[in-house]
């Protein structure tokens, strides 16, 4: 896939904004109380910050650290859910972390030659916000949605997103709310693949596993986006940009790693879950 060259709030901006439509059409008429509606609204704004920190990291460490980096949320999750809702998580979930880190790292290309990027100290501090955001994103957006259709508390977090995505763009200075096409139709299908699709199916089954299976199945995730954005255009507010980076030669083995493990934890869960 050929997707488009935009800055990263333009990006994260128009993921959002283009996704908003459809999901209030699915979201219309569901009850949500008041305190739903207000957890939704944090995910919301820890979404935007996770959106635009995640492609900056991209734009200066490239995809493989960056990756690395915001999937932390694998330990911060599961320890963050321990720490304040008193989830303490099964042995055999702590006992998936390690190798499912390792997965994510072969994934990413990070061992590989000329992994650090233009700027690795400011790749590195959106890396880690990243992370956090998204830990903070996925543990709220859960406790919204619990005894909730998945795509309510989707729809108040994107929308929110969205409004903090250009806000953020204006004030750094690196959004653009016209762009041409073809670049449009990539970010539609974006928002229509990712943020609608995608996250409806994370959405509804959040609240259905433990925070911590929750973690580690999201490390699935570098599957999808390391292939797409291997042909991305990154541009990075500097006026240069990255057209693409070349598949990691270990991706296939972290692939095989993180799916073997990530698979193990499902089948563990359901075997807890249906036992008597």
């Amino acid at each position: 896939m050929k997707a488009s060259e935009v800055a990263p709030p333009t990006s994260a901006f128009f993921r959002c904004f283009y996704a908003v439509p459809i999901l209030w059409l699915l979201a219309r008429g569901e009850p949500r109380t008041k305190r739903q509606r207000q957890l939704a609204y944090l995910a919301g704004v820890l979404f935007a910050i996770d959106l635009v920190s995640w492609h900056y990291s991209i734009a200066y460490i490239g995809a493989g650290l960056a990756t690395v980096l915001g999937n932390l949320q694998v330990v911060l999750v599961g320890v963050t859910a321990w720490l304040v809702l008193a989830e303490r998580p099964e042995a055999r979930t702590l006992i998936a972390v390690p190798p499912a880190l390792i997965g994510i790292v072969l994934i990413s290309g990070a061992l590989e030659d000329g992994a650090y990027g233009s700027d690795p100290t400011k790749g590195a501090i959106y890396g880690v916000i990243t992370a956090i955001s998204y830990t903070g994103f996925i543990l709220l957006i859960r406790e919204s949605g619990s005894g909730s259709a998945p795509a309510p508390p989707l729809f108040e977090a994107t929308w929110v997103a969205a409004i903090g995505c250009g806000l953020g763009g204006i004030v750094i200075g690196d959004i653009d709310f016209v762009p041409s096409w073809p670049e449009h139709g990539w970010l539609l299908l974006l928002a229509l693949s990712s943020q609608v699709l995608g996250w409806l199916l994370i959405t509804g089954s959040l609240p259905r596993l433990p925070a911590a299976v929750t973690s580690v199945l999201l490390t699935l995730q570098p599957l999808v986006d390391g292939s797409e954005i291997a042909s991305c255009g990154v541009h990075d507010g500097s006026g240069e940009e990255d057209h693409g980076e070349q598949a990691p030669s270990l991706g296939a083995v972290g692939a095989t790693v993180d799916w073997i493990t990530s698979s193990g934890v499902i089948v563990s869960h359901d075997s807890t879950s249906i036992s008597p």
